[in-house]
């Protein structure tokens, strides 16, 4: 198994990246918010899993533990294979996804794009037990970033949706639109970039 990864990274897409390891480049598999932390020609490390088919080697990466521990336990439930379980990372943050298979919170669940409401019922009622085991990593949280911190955020969205394919115009209006005016969180405190980049992702998604 290759649990991880260390190089510098040659090229990000929609839905990977490319990251070069002893001279070869690696497609590496990953949901939005792990490549929008990747910058081209700089170094990054990921945490990876590789997924063997008869027909394929795969291999998925991620920014921390936390994440690929729930992309392996996803999978563990029938019917659920990786491209699902980099789905409901894509839209959920960890700790959204584990209150929702412990709560058994259905209508969370079937936002994933691919799961509806029994393949949720059926998510919950296997894993709710088990979804206590995979370790907190607690990186996402925001922390005390304060409102004059959201410049920072809004260029790093807005250039990361430029490289998923989006046009510059519609990153920053999107982006604009979920910092809003004051660029301040309902709290008072600065989104972090994971968070900006799903809305922003999610808003995108409804115009196209």
């Amino acid at each position: 198994m290759i649990s991880s990864i260390r190089g510098t990274v040659l090229s990000t897409a929609l839905d990977h990246a490319v990251v070069e390891v002893g001279g070869v480049g690696l497609a590496v598999q990953a949901a939005p918010s792990t490549l929008a932390t990747l910058r081209v020609n700089e170094q990054a490390h990921l945490h990876t899993t590789l997924v063997v088919r008869e027909d394929s080697l795969t291999l998925y990466g991620f920014v921390d533990l936390e994440s690929r521990e729930l992309f392996t336990l996803l999978q563990t439930v029938s019917g659920i294979g990786p491209r699902l379980a980099l789905a409901a990372l894509a839209v959920l943050e960890p700790e959204a996804l584990r209150s929702a298979l412990s709560e058994g919170n259905i209508g969370l669940l079937t936002k994933v794009p691919g799961i509806g409401k029994k393949g949720a019922e059926r998510l919950s009622l296997e894993l709710r037990d088990k979804i206590a085991t995979v370790a907190t990593d607690g990186s996402g949280a925001a922390g005390t970033e304060t409102a004059a911190q959201s410049e920072p955020v809004r260029a790093e969205v807005v250039e990361a949706l430029v490289s998923l394919g989006f046009t510059a115009r519609h990153a920053e209006q999107a982006v604009d639109g979920v910092l809003g005016d004051g660029g301040d969180g309902a709290d008072g405190r600065a989104p972090d970039t994971s968070t900006v980049l799903r809305a922003a992702l999610s808003t995108l998604g409804r115009r196209l």
